[in-house]
């Protein structure tokens, strides 16, 4: 894929929705969809035509778009996710020459063969391990930085592993200015975890691996929760919900994926 807390919020007050936000509400409308799976999500493909937002609120109406017609109707409804969702300025964590996909119903490229999820994706995931305000989250693939802001729009500390160093770079460069405080970020192999904070009490996976990664269910705080796709590179996989309690491990399939591969460093 594919800090204490000072976070700026996105001002949700009601104003006049531009024409141009208007025609990309009626094409999206209007889009009929059929399901696949992607590289980095669960991807919803439609004929659609985006017109390129230019002013902060026709980003912010597209935002709001995402969550009710993405999100809500596939039946995510956790308050703290779809707050987050509506806050997190998607657009900032994408190429700038690619903004006007920001939005949109699938995955975008971020460079160095990595994706940024599909919003649903995003906030299936998030919800699917019921974070808490106190909770010490683990996430493992930074890519650009947005799964760690809409965690960090929820908990107290988000801690964020990236393989690639350019991806981590920036991501912690992106962060920053945006005021994710409560955000750390590393560059490493996140198979190893990030033992010198661990417990967490939820460890987000956003590339597939072949198996779960021992170390991370070490790390897995008992009443703590994982979720990580599962399976063979390129082809199909599955999120997988993991629940510890009293030392074991309980495993749920949840959805079909398909997202890139767990990459290793180098022995």
């Amino acid at each position: 894929m594919w800090g204490q807390r000072t976070i700026r919020r996105a001002d949700h007050k009601h104003t006049a929705v531009t024409d141009m936000t208007r025609q990309l509400m009626d094409n999206r409308r209007r889009t009929t969809l059929s399901t696949a799976t992607f590289a980095g999500c669960l991807l919803v493909f439609g004929t659609q035509t985006l017109t390129p937002p230019v002013a902060a609120q026709d980003y912010q109406d597209a935002r709001h778009e995402m969550v009710r017609d993405q999100i809500e109707r596939r039946k995510v409804t956790s308050p703290a996710v779809l707050r987050a969702m509506r806050s997190v300025p998607r657009h900032e964590f994408v190429p700038t020459q690619l903004r006007s996909q920001a939005y949109a119903d699938h995955p975008v490229p971020i460079g160095y063969g990595q994706t940024i999820s599909q919003p649903f994706i995003v906030a299936f995931m998030t919800e699917a391990v019921r974070p808490r305000r106190k909770d010490r989250v683990l996430e493992v693939g930074t890519g650009s930085g947005y799964q760690a802001a809409v965690l960090a729009e929820i908990v107290d500390t988000v801690y964020t592993i990236e393989i690639v160093p350019q991806l981590a770079e920036s991501a912690e460069d992106r962060l920053s200015r945006l005021q994710y405080k409560n955000v750390m970020v590393r560059h490493g192999d996140g198979y190893h975890g990030w033992a010198e904070v661990a417990p967490f009490d939820v460890i987000v996976v956003t590339a597939a691996a072949e198996h779960v990664p021992p170390p991370l269910i070490e790390q897995l705080k008992d009443g703590g929760r994982m979720i990580i796709p599962v399976g063979t590179p390129f082809i199909m996989q599955y999120l997988i919900l993991l629940e510890k309690s009293n030392g074991e491990v309980k495993t749920t399939s949840l959805l079909p994926v398909r997202f890139v591969p767990f990459r290793r460093a180098k022995e």
